[in-house]
């Protein structure tokens, strides 16, 4: 069955990672995307594992997959006058045109909103910055670790005073702000079946952030102060926290104050229940270096695998802490489809992250493999409109590059 957005066209100029990511959703989706890349290709493509803490340097960089997936790459050379007229061209038959080139670089190469709008009214035009696309600051370039966990201030709740903040893996930031993207474009799309016309969305990295990190900022907002970083042995709730098993595992749990007498139970110690300092969750806050100081060398003397039995048994929330590769092993996620597979060119059949949604009647899901960097630029120029003989000349001149 058709996808959701099956006969929507998108055309993409972005590098990296989340508005190629916002395009990669749309393509699951059921959406035709064309990627513009430079003649050498997005920059993310050169990227090698080794750089981000792995011992294997595959001969592609697998991350620009789950952003790319399913895309038509046409390579253009937008400093060349013929190159920026091929992308005016396929605006011109665009529904969606996604963007992360900062106002100064869209005025240059005439793929500014205005410009685009004039040639197709019914474009519906998303653009992402760093930093927001007013102020003195406007065309200051920043990836996700400056301006979604840095400057939003992600970074600096995720630590404490007694250590340093941990430096954030590739492209979280990016992936969460996806999904607002999309958000953002499919809103514009459905108000165009009613006035006609299409319409700028915008946001950036930064305002993503803060909408992650919103909880605390409203309450920053609301009483002029912000909530003290603590240690885990500080938390004001002391058993929604983290706990280390006998066999070194870790996991996460949380005991509502109703579930109190069951997790005294459970943990072999009744007479908690009673204890003077424990007795309601107020007490259990106020004194609770003392209750983990006896909860912590309990549930040291068990493994994982006992913990999760009892507490399961007792109705107590918990999860463990799993890596990466715990992660795409876990029955759970096999149990559901989170993971599928497409064919690769260089991988053979390989298994990639399946779309984060699910529809009862239309099918999404990866449509392929992440193109080669202009693979498509010849199949998309004639679908356009080119002939040979304009082909030839486009790639002769250095207007368009071809894989």
């Amino acid at each position: 069955m058709p996808g959701p957005l099956d006969g929507i066209r998108v055309l993409e100029v972005a590098t990296f990672l989340a508005v190629p990511q916002a395009g990669a959703l749309m393509t699951d989706l059921g959406a035709h995307t064309i990627k513009v890349e430079s003649p050498s290709g997005d920059t993310w493509r050169g990227f090698r594992l080794d750089n981000y803490g792995w011992d294997v340097a595959p001969p592609t960089n697998p991350m620009i997959e789950i952003d790319n997936r399913g895309k038509q790459s046409i390579a253009v050379n937008l400093d060349h006058l013929d190159g920026r007229a091929v992308v005016h061209r396929l605006a011109r038959g665009a529904d969606v045109f996604l963007t992360n080139l900062v106002p100064a670089r869209q005025a240059r190469y005439g793929l500014d909103y205005e410009t685009l709008a004039a040639l197709n009214p019914r474009l519906v035009y998303l653009s992402l910055s760093a930093y927001g696309e007013a102020g003195e600051e406007r065309d200051r370039l920043g990836f996700d670790y400056h301006a979604y966990w840095s400057r939003a201030g992600i970074l600096h709740a995720m630590a404490d005073d007694t250590r340093p903040p941990s430096n954030p893996r590739p492209g979280m930031g990016d992936h969460a702000t996806a999904p607002l993207l999309l958000a953002g474009i499919l809103t514009a799309l459905f108000e165009r079946e009613r006035s006609g016309l299409g319409q700028r969305v915008s946001t950036s990295l930064l305002n993503a952030g803060m909408w992650a990190n919103g909880c605390d900022l409203q309450s920053v907002l609301t009483t002029g102060k912000g909530p003290r970083r603590e240690p885990r042995e500080a938390y004001v709730a002391p058993l929604r926290n983290t706990f280390r098993t006998a066999d070194g595992r870790w996991f996460m749990m949380g005991v509502p104050e109703a579930y109190w007498p069951a997790f005294c139970r459970l943990m072999g110690c009744p007479e908690w229940q009673d204890d003077s300092r424990f007795k309601t969750g107020r007490l259990r806050s106020q004194n609770r270096r003392e209750l983990l100081a006896l909860v912590d060398p309990v549930i040291a003397k068990e493994t994982l695998e006992e913990w999760g039995r009892r507490l399961d048994a007792h109705g107590i929330l918990w999860a463990p802490l799993q890596d990466w590769l715990e992660v795409t092993q876990d029955p759970q996620v096999r149990a559901n489809g989170y993971i599928t597979e497409v064919d690769h060119p260089v991988y053979g059949r390989m298994e990639t992250l399946n779309t984060p949604l699910k529809f009862s009647r239309s099918e999404v899901g990866p449509k392929g493999p992440a193109p080669e960097a202009g693979q498509h630029t010849e199949e998309v120029l004639l679908a356009a409109g080119y002939d040979w003989e304009e082909i030839g000349r486009l790639r002769d001149e250095g207007a368009v590059g071809l894989a």
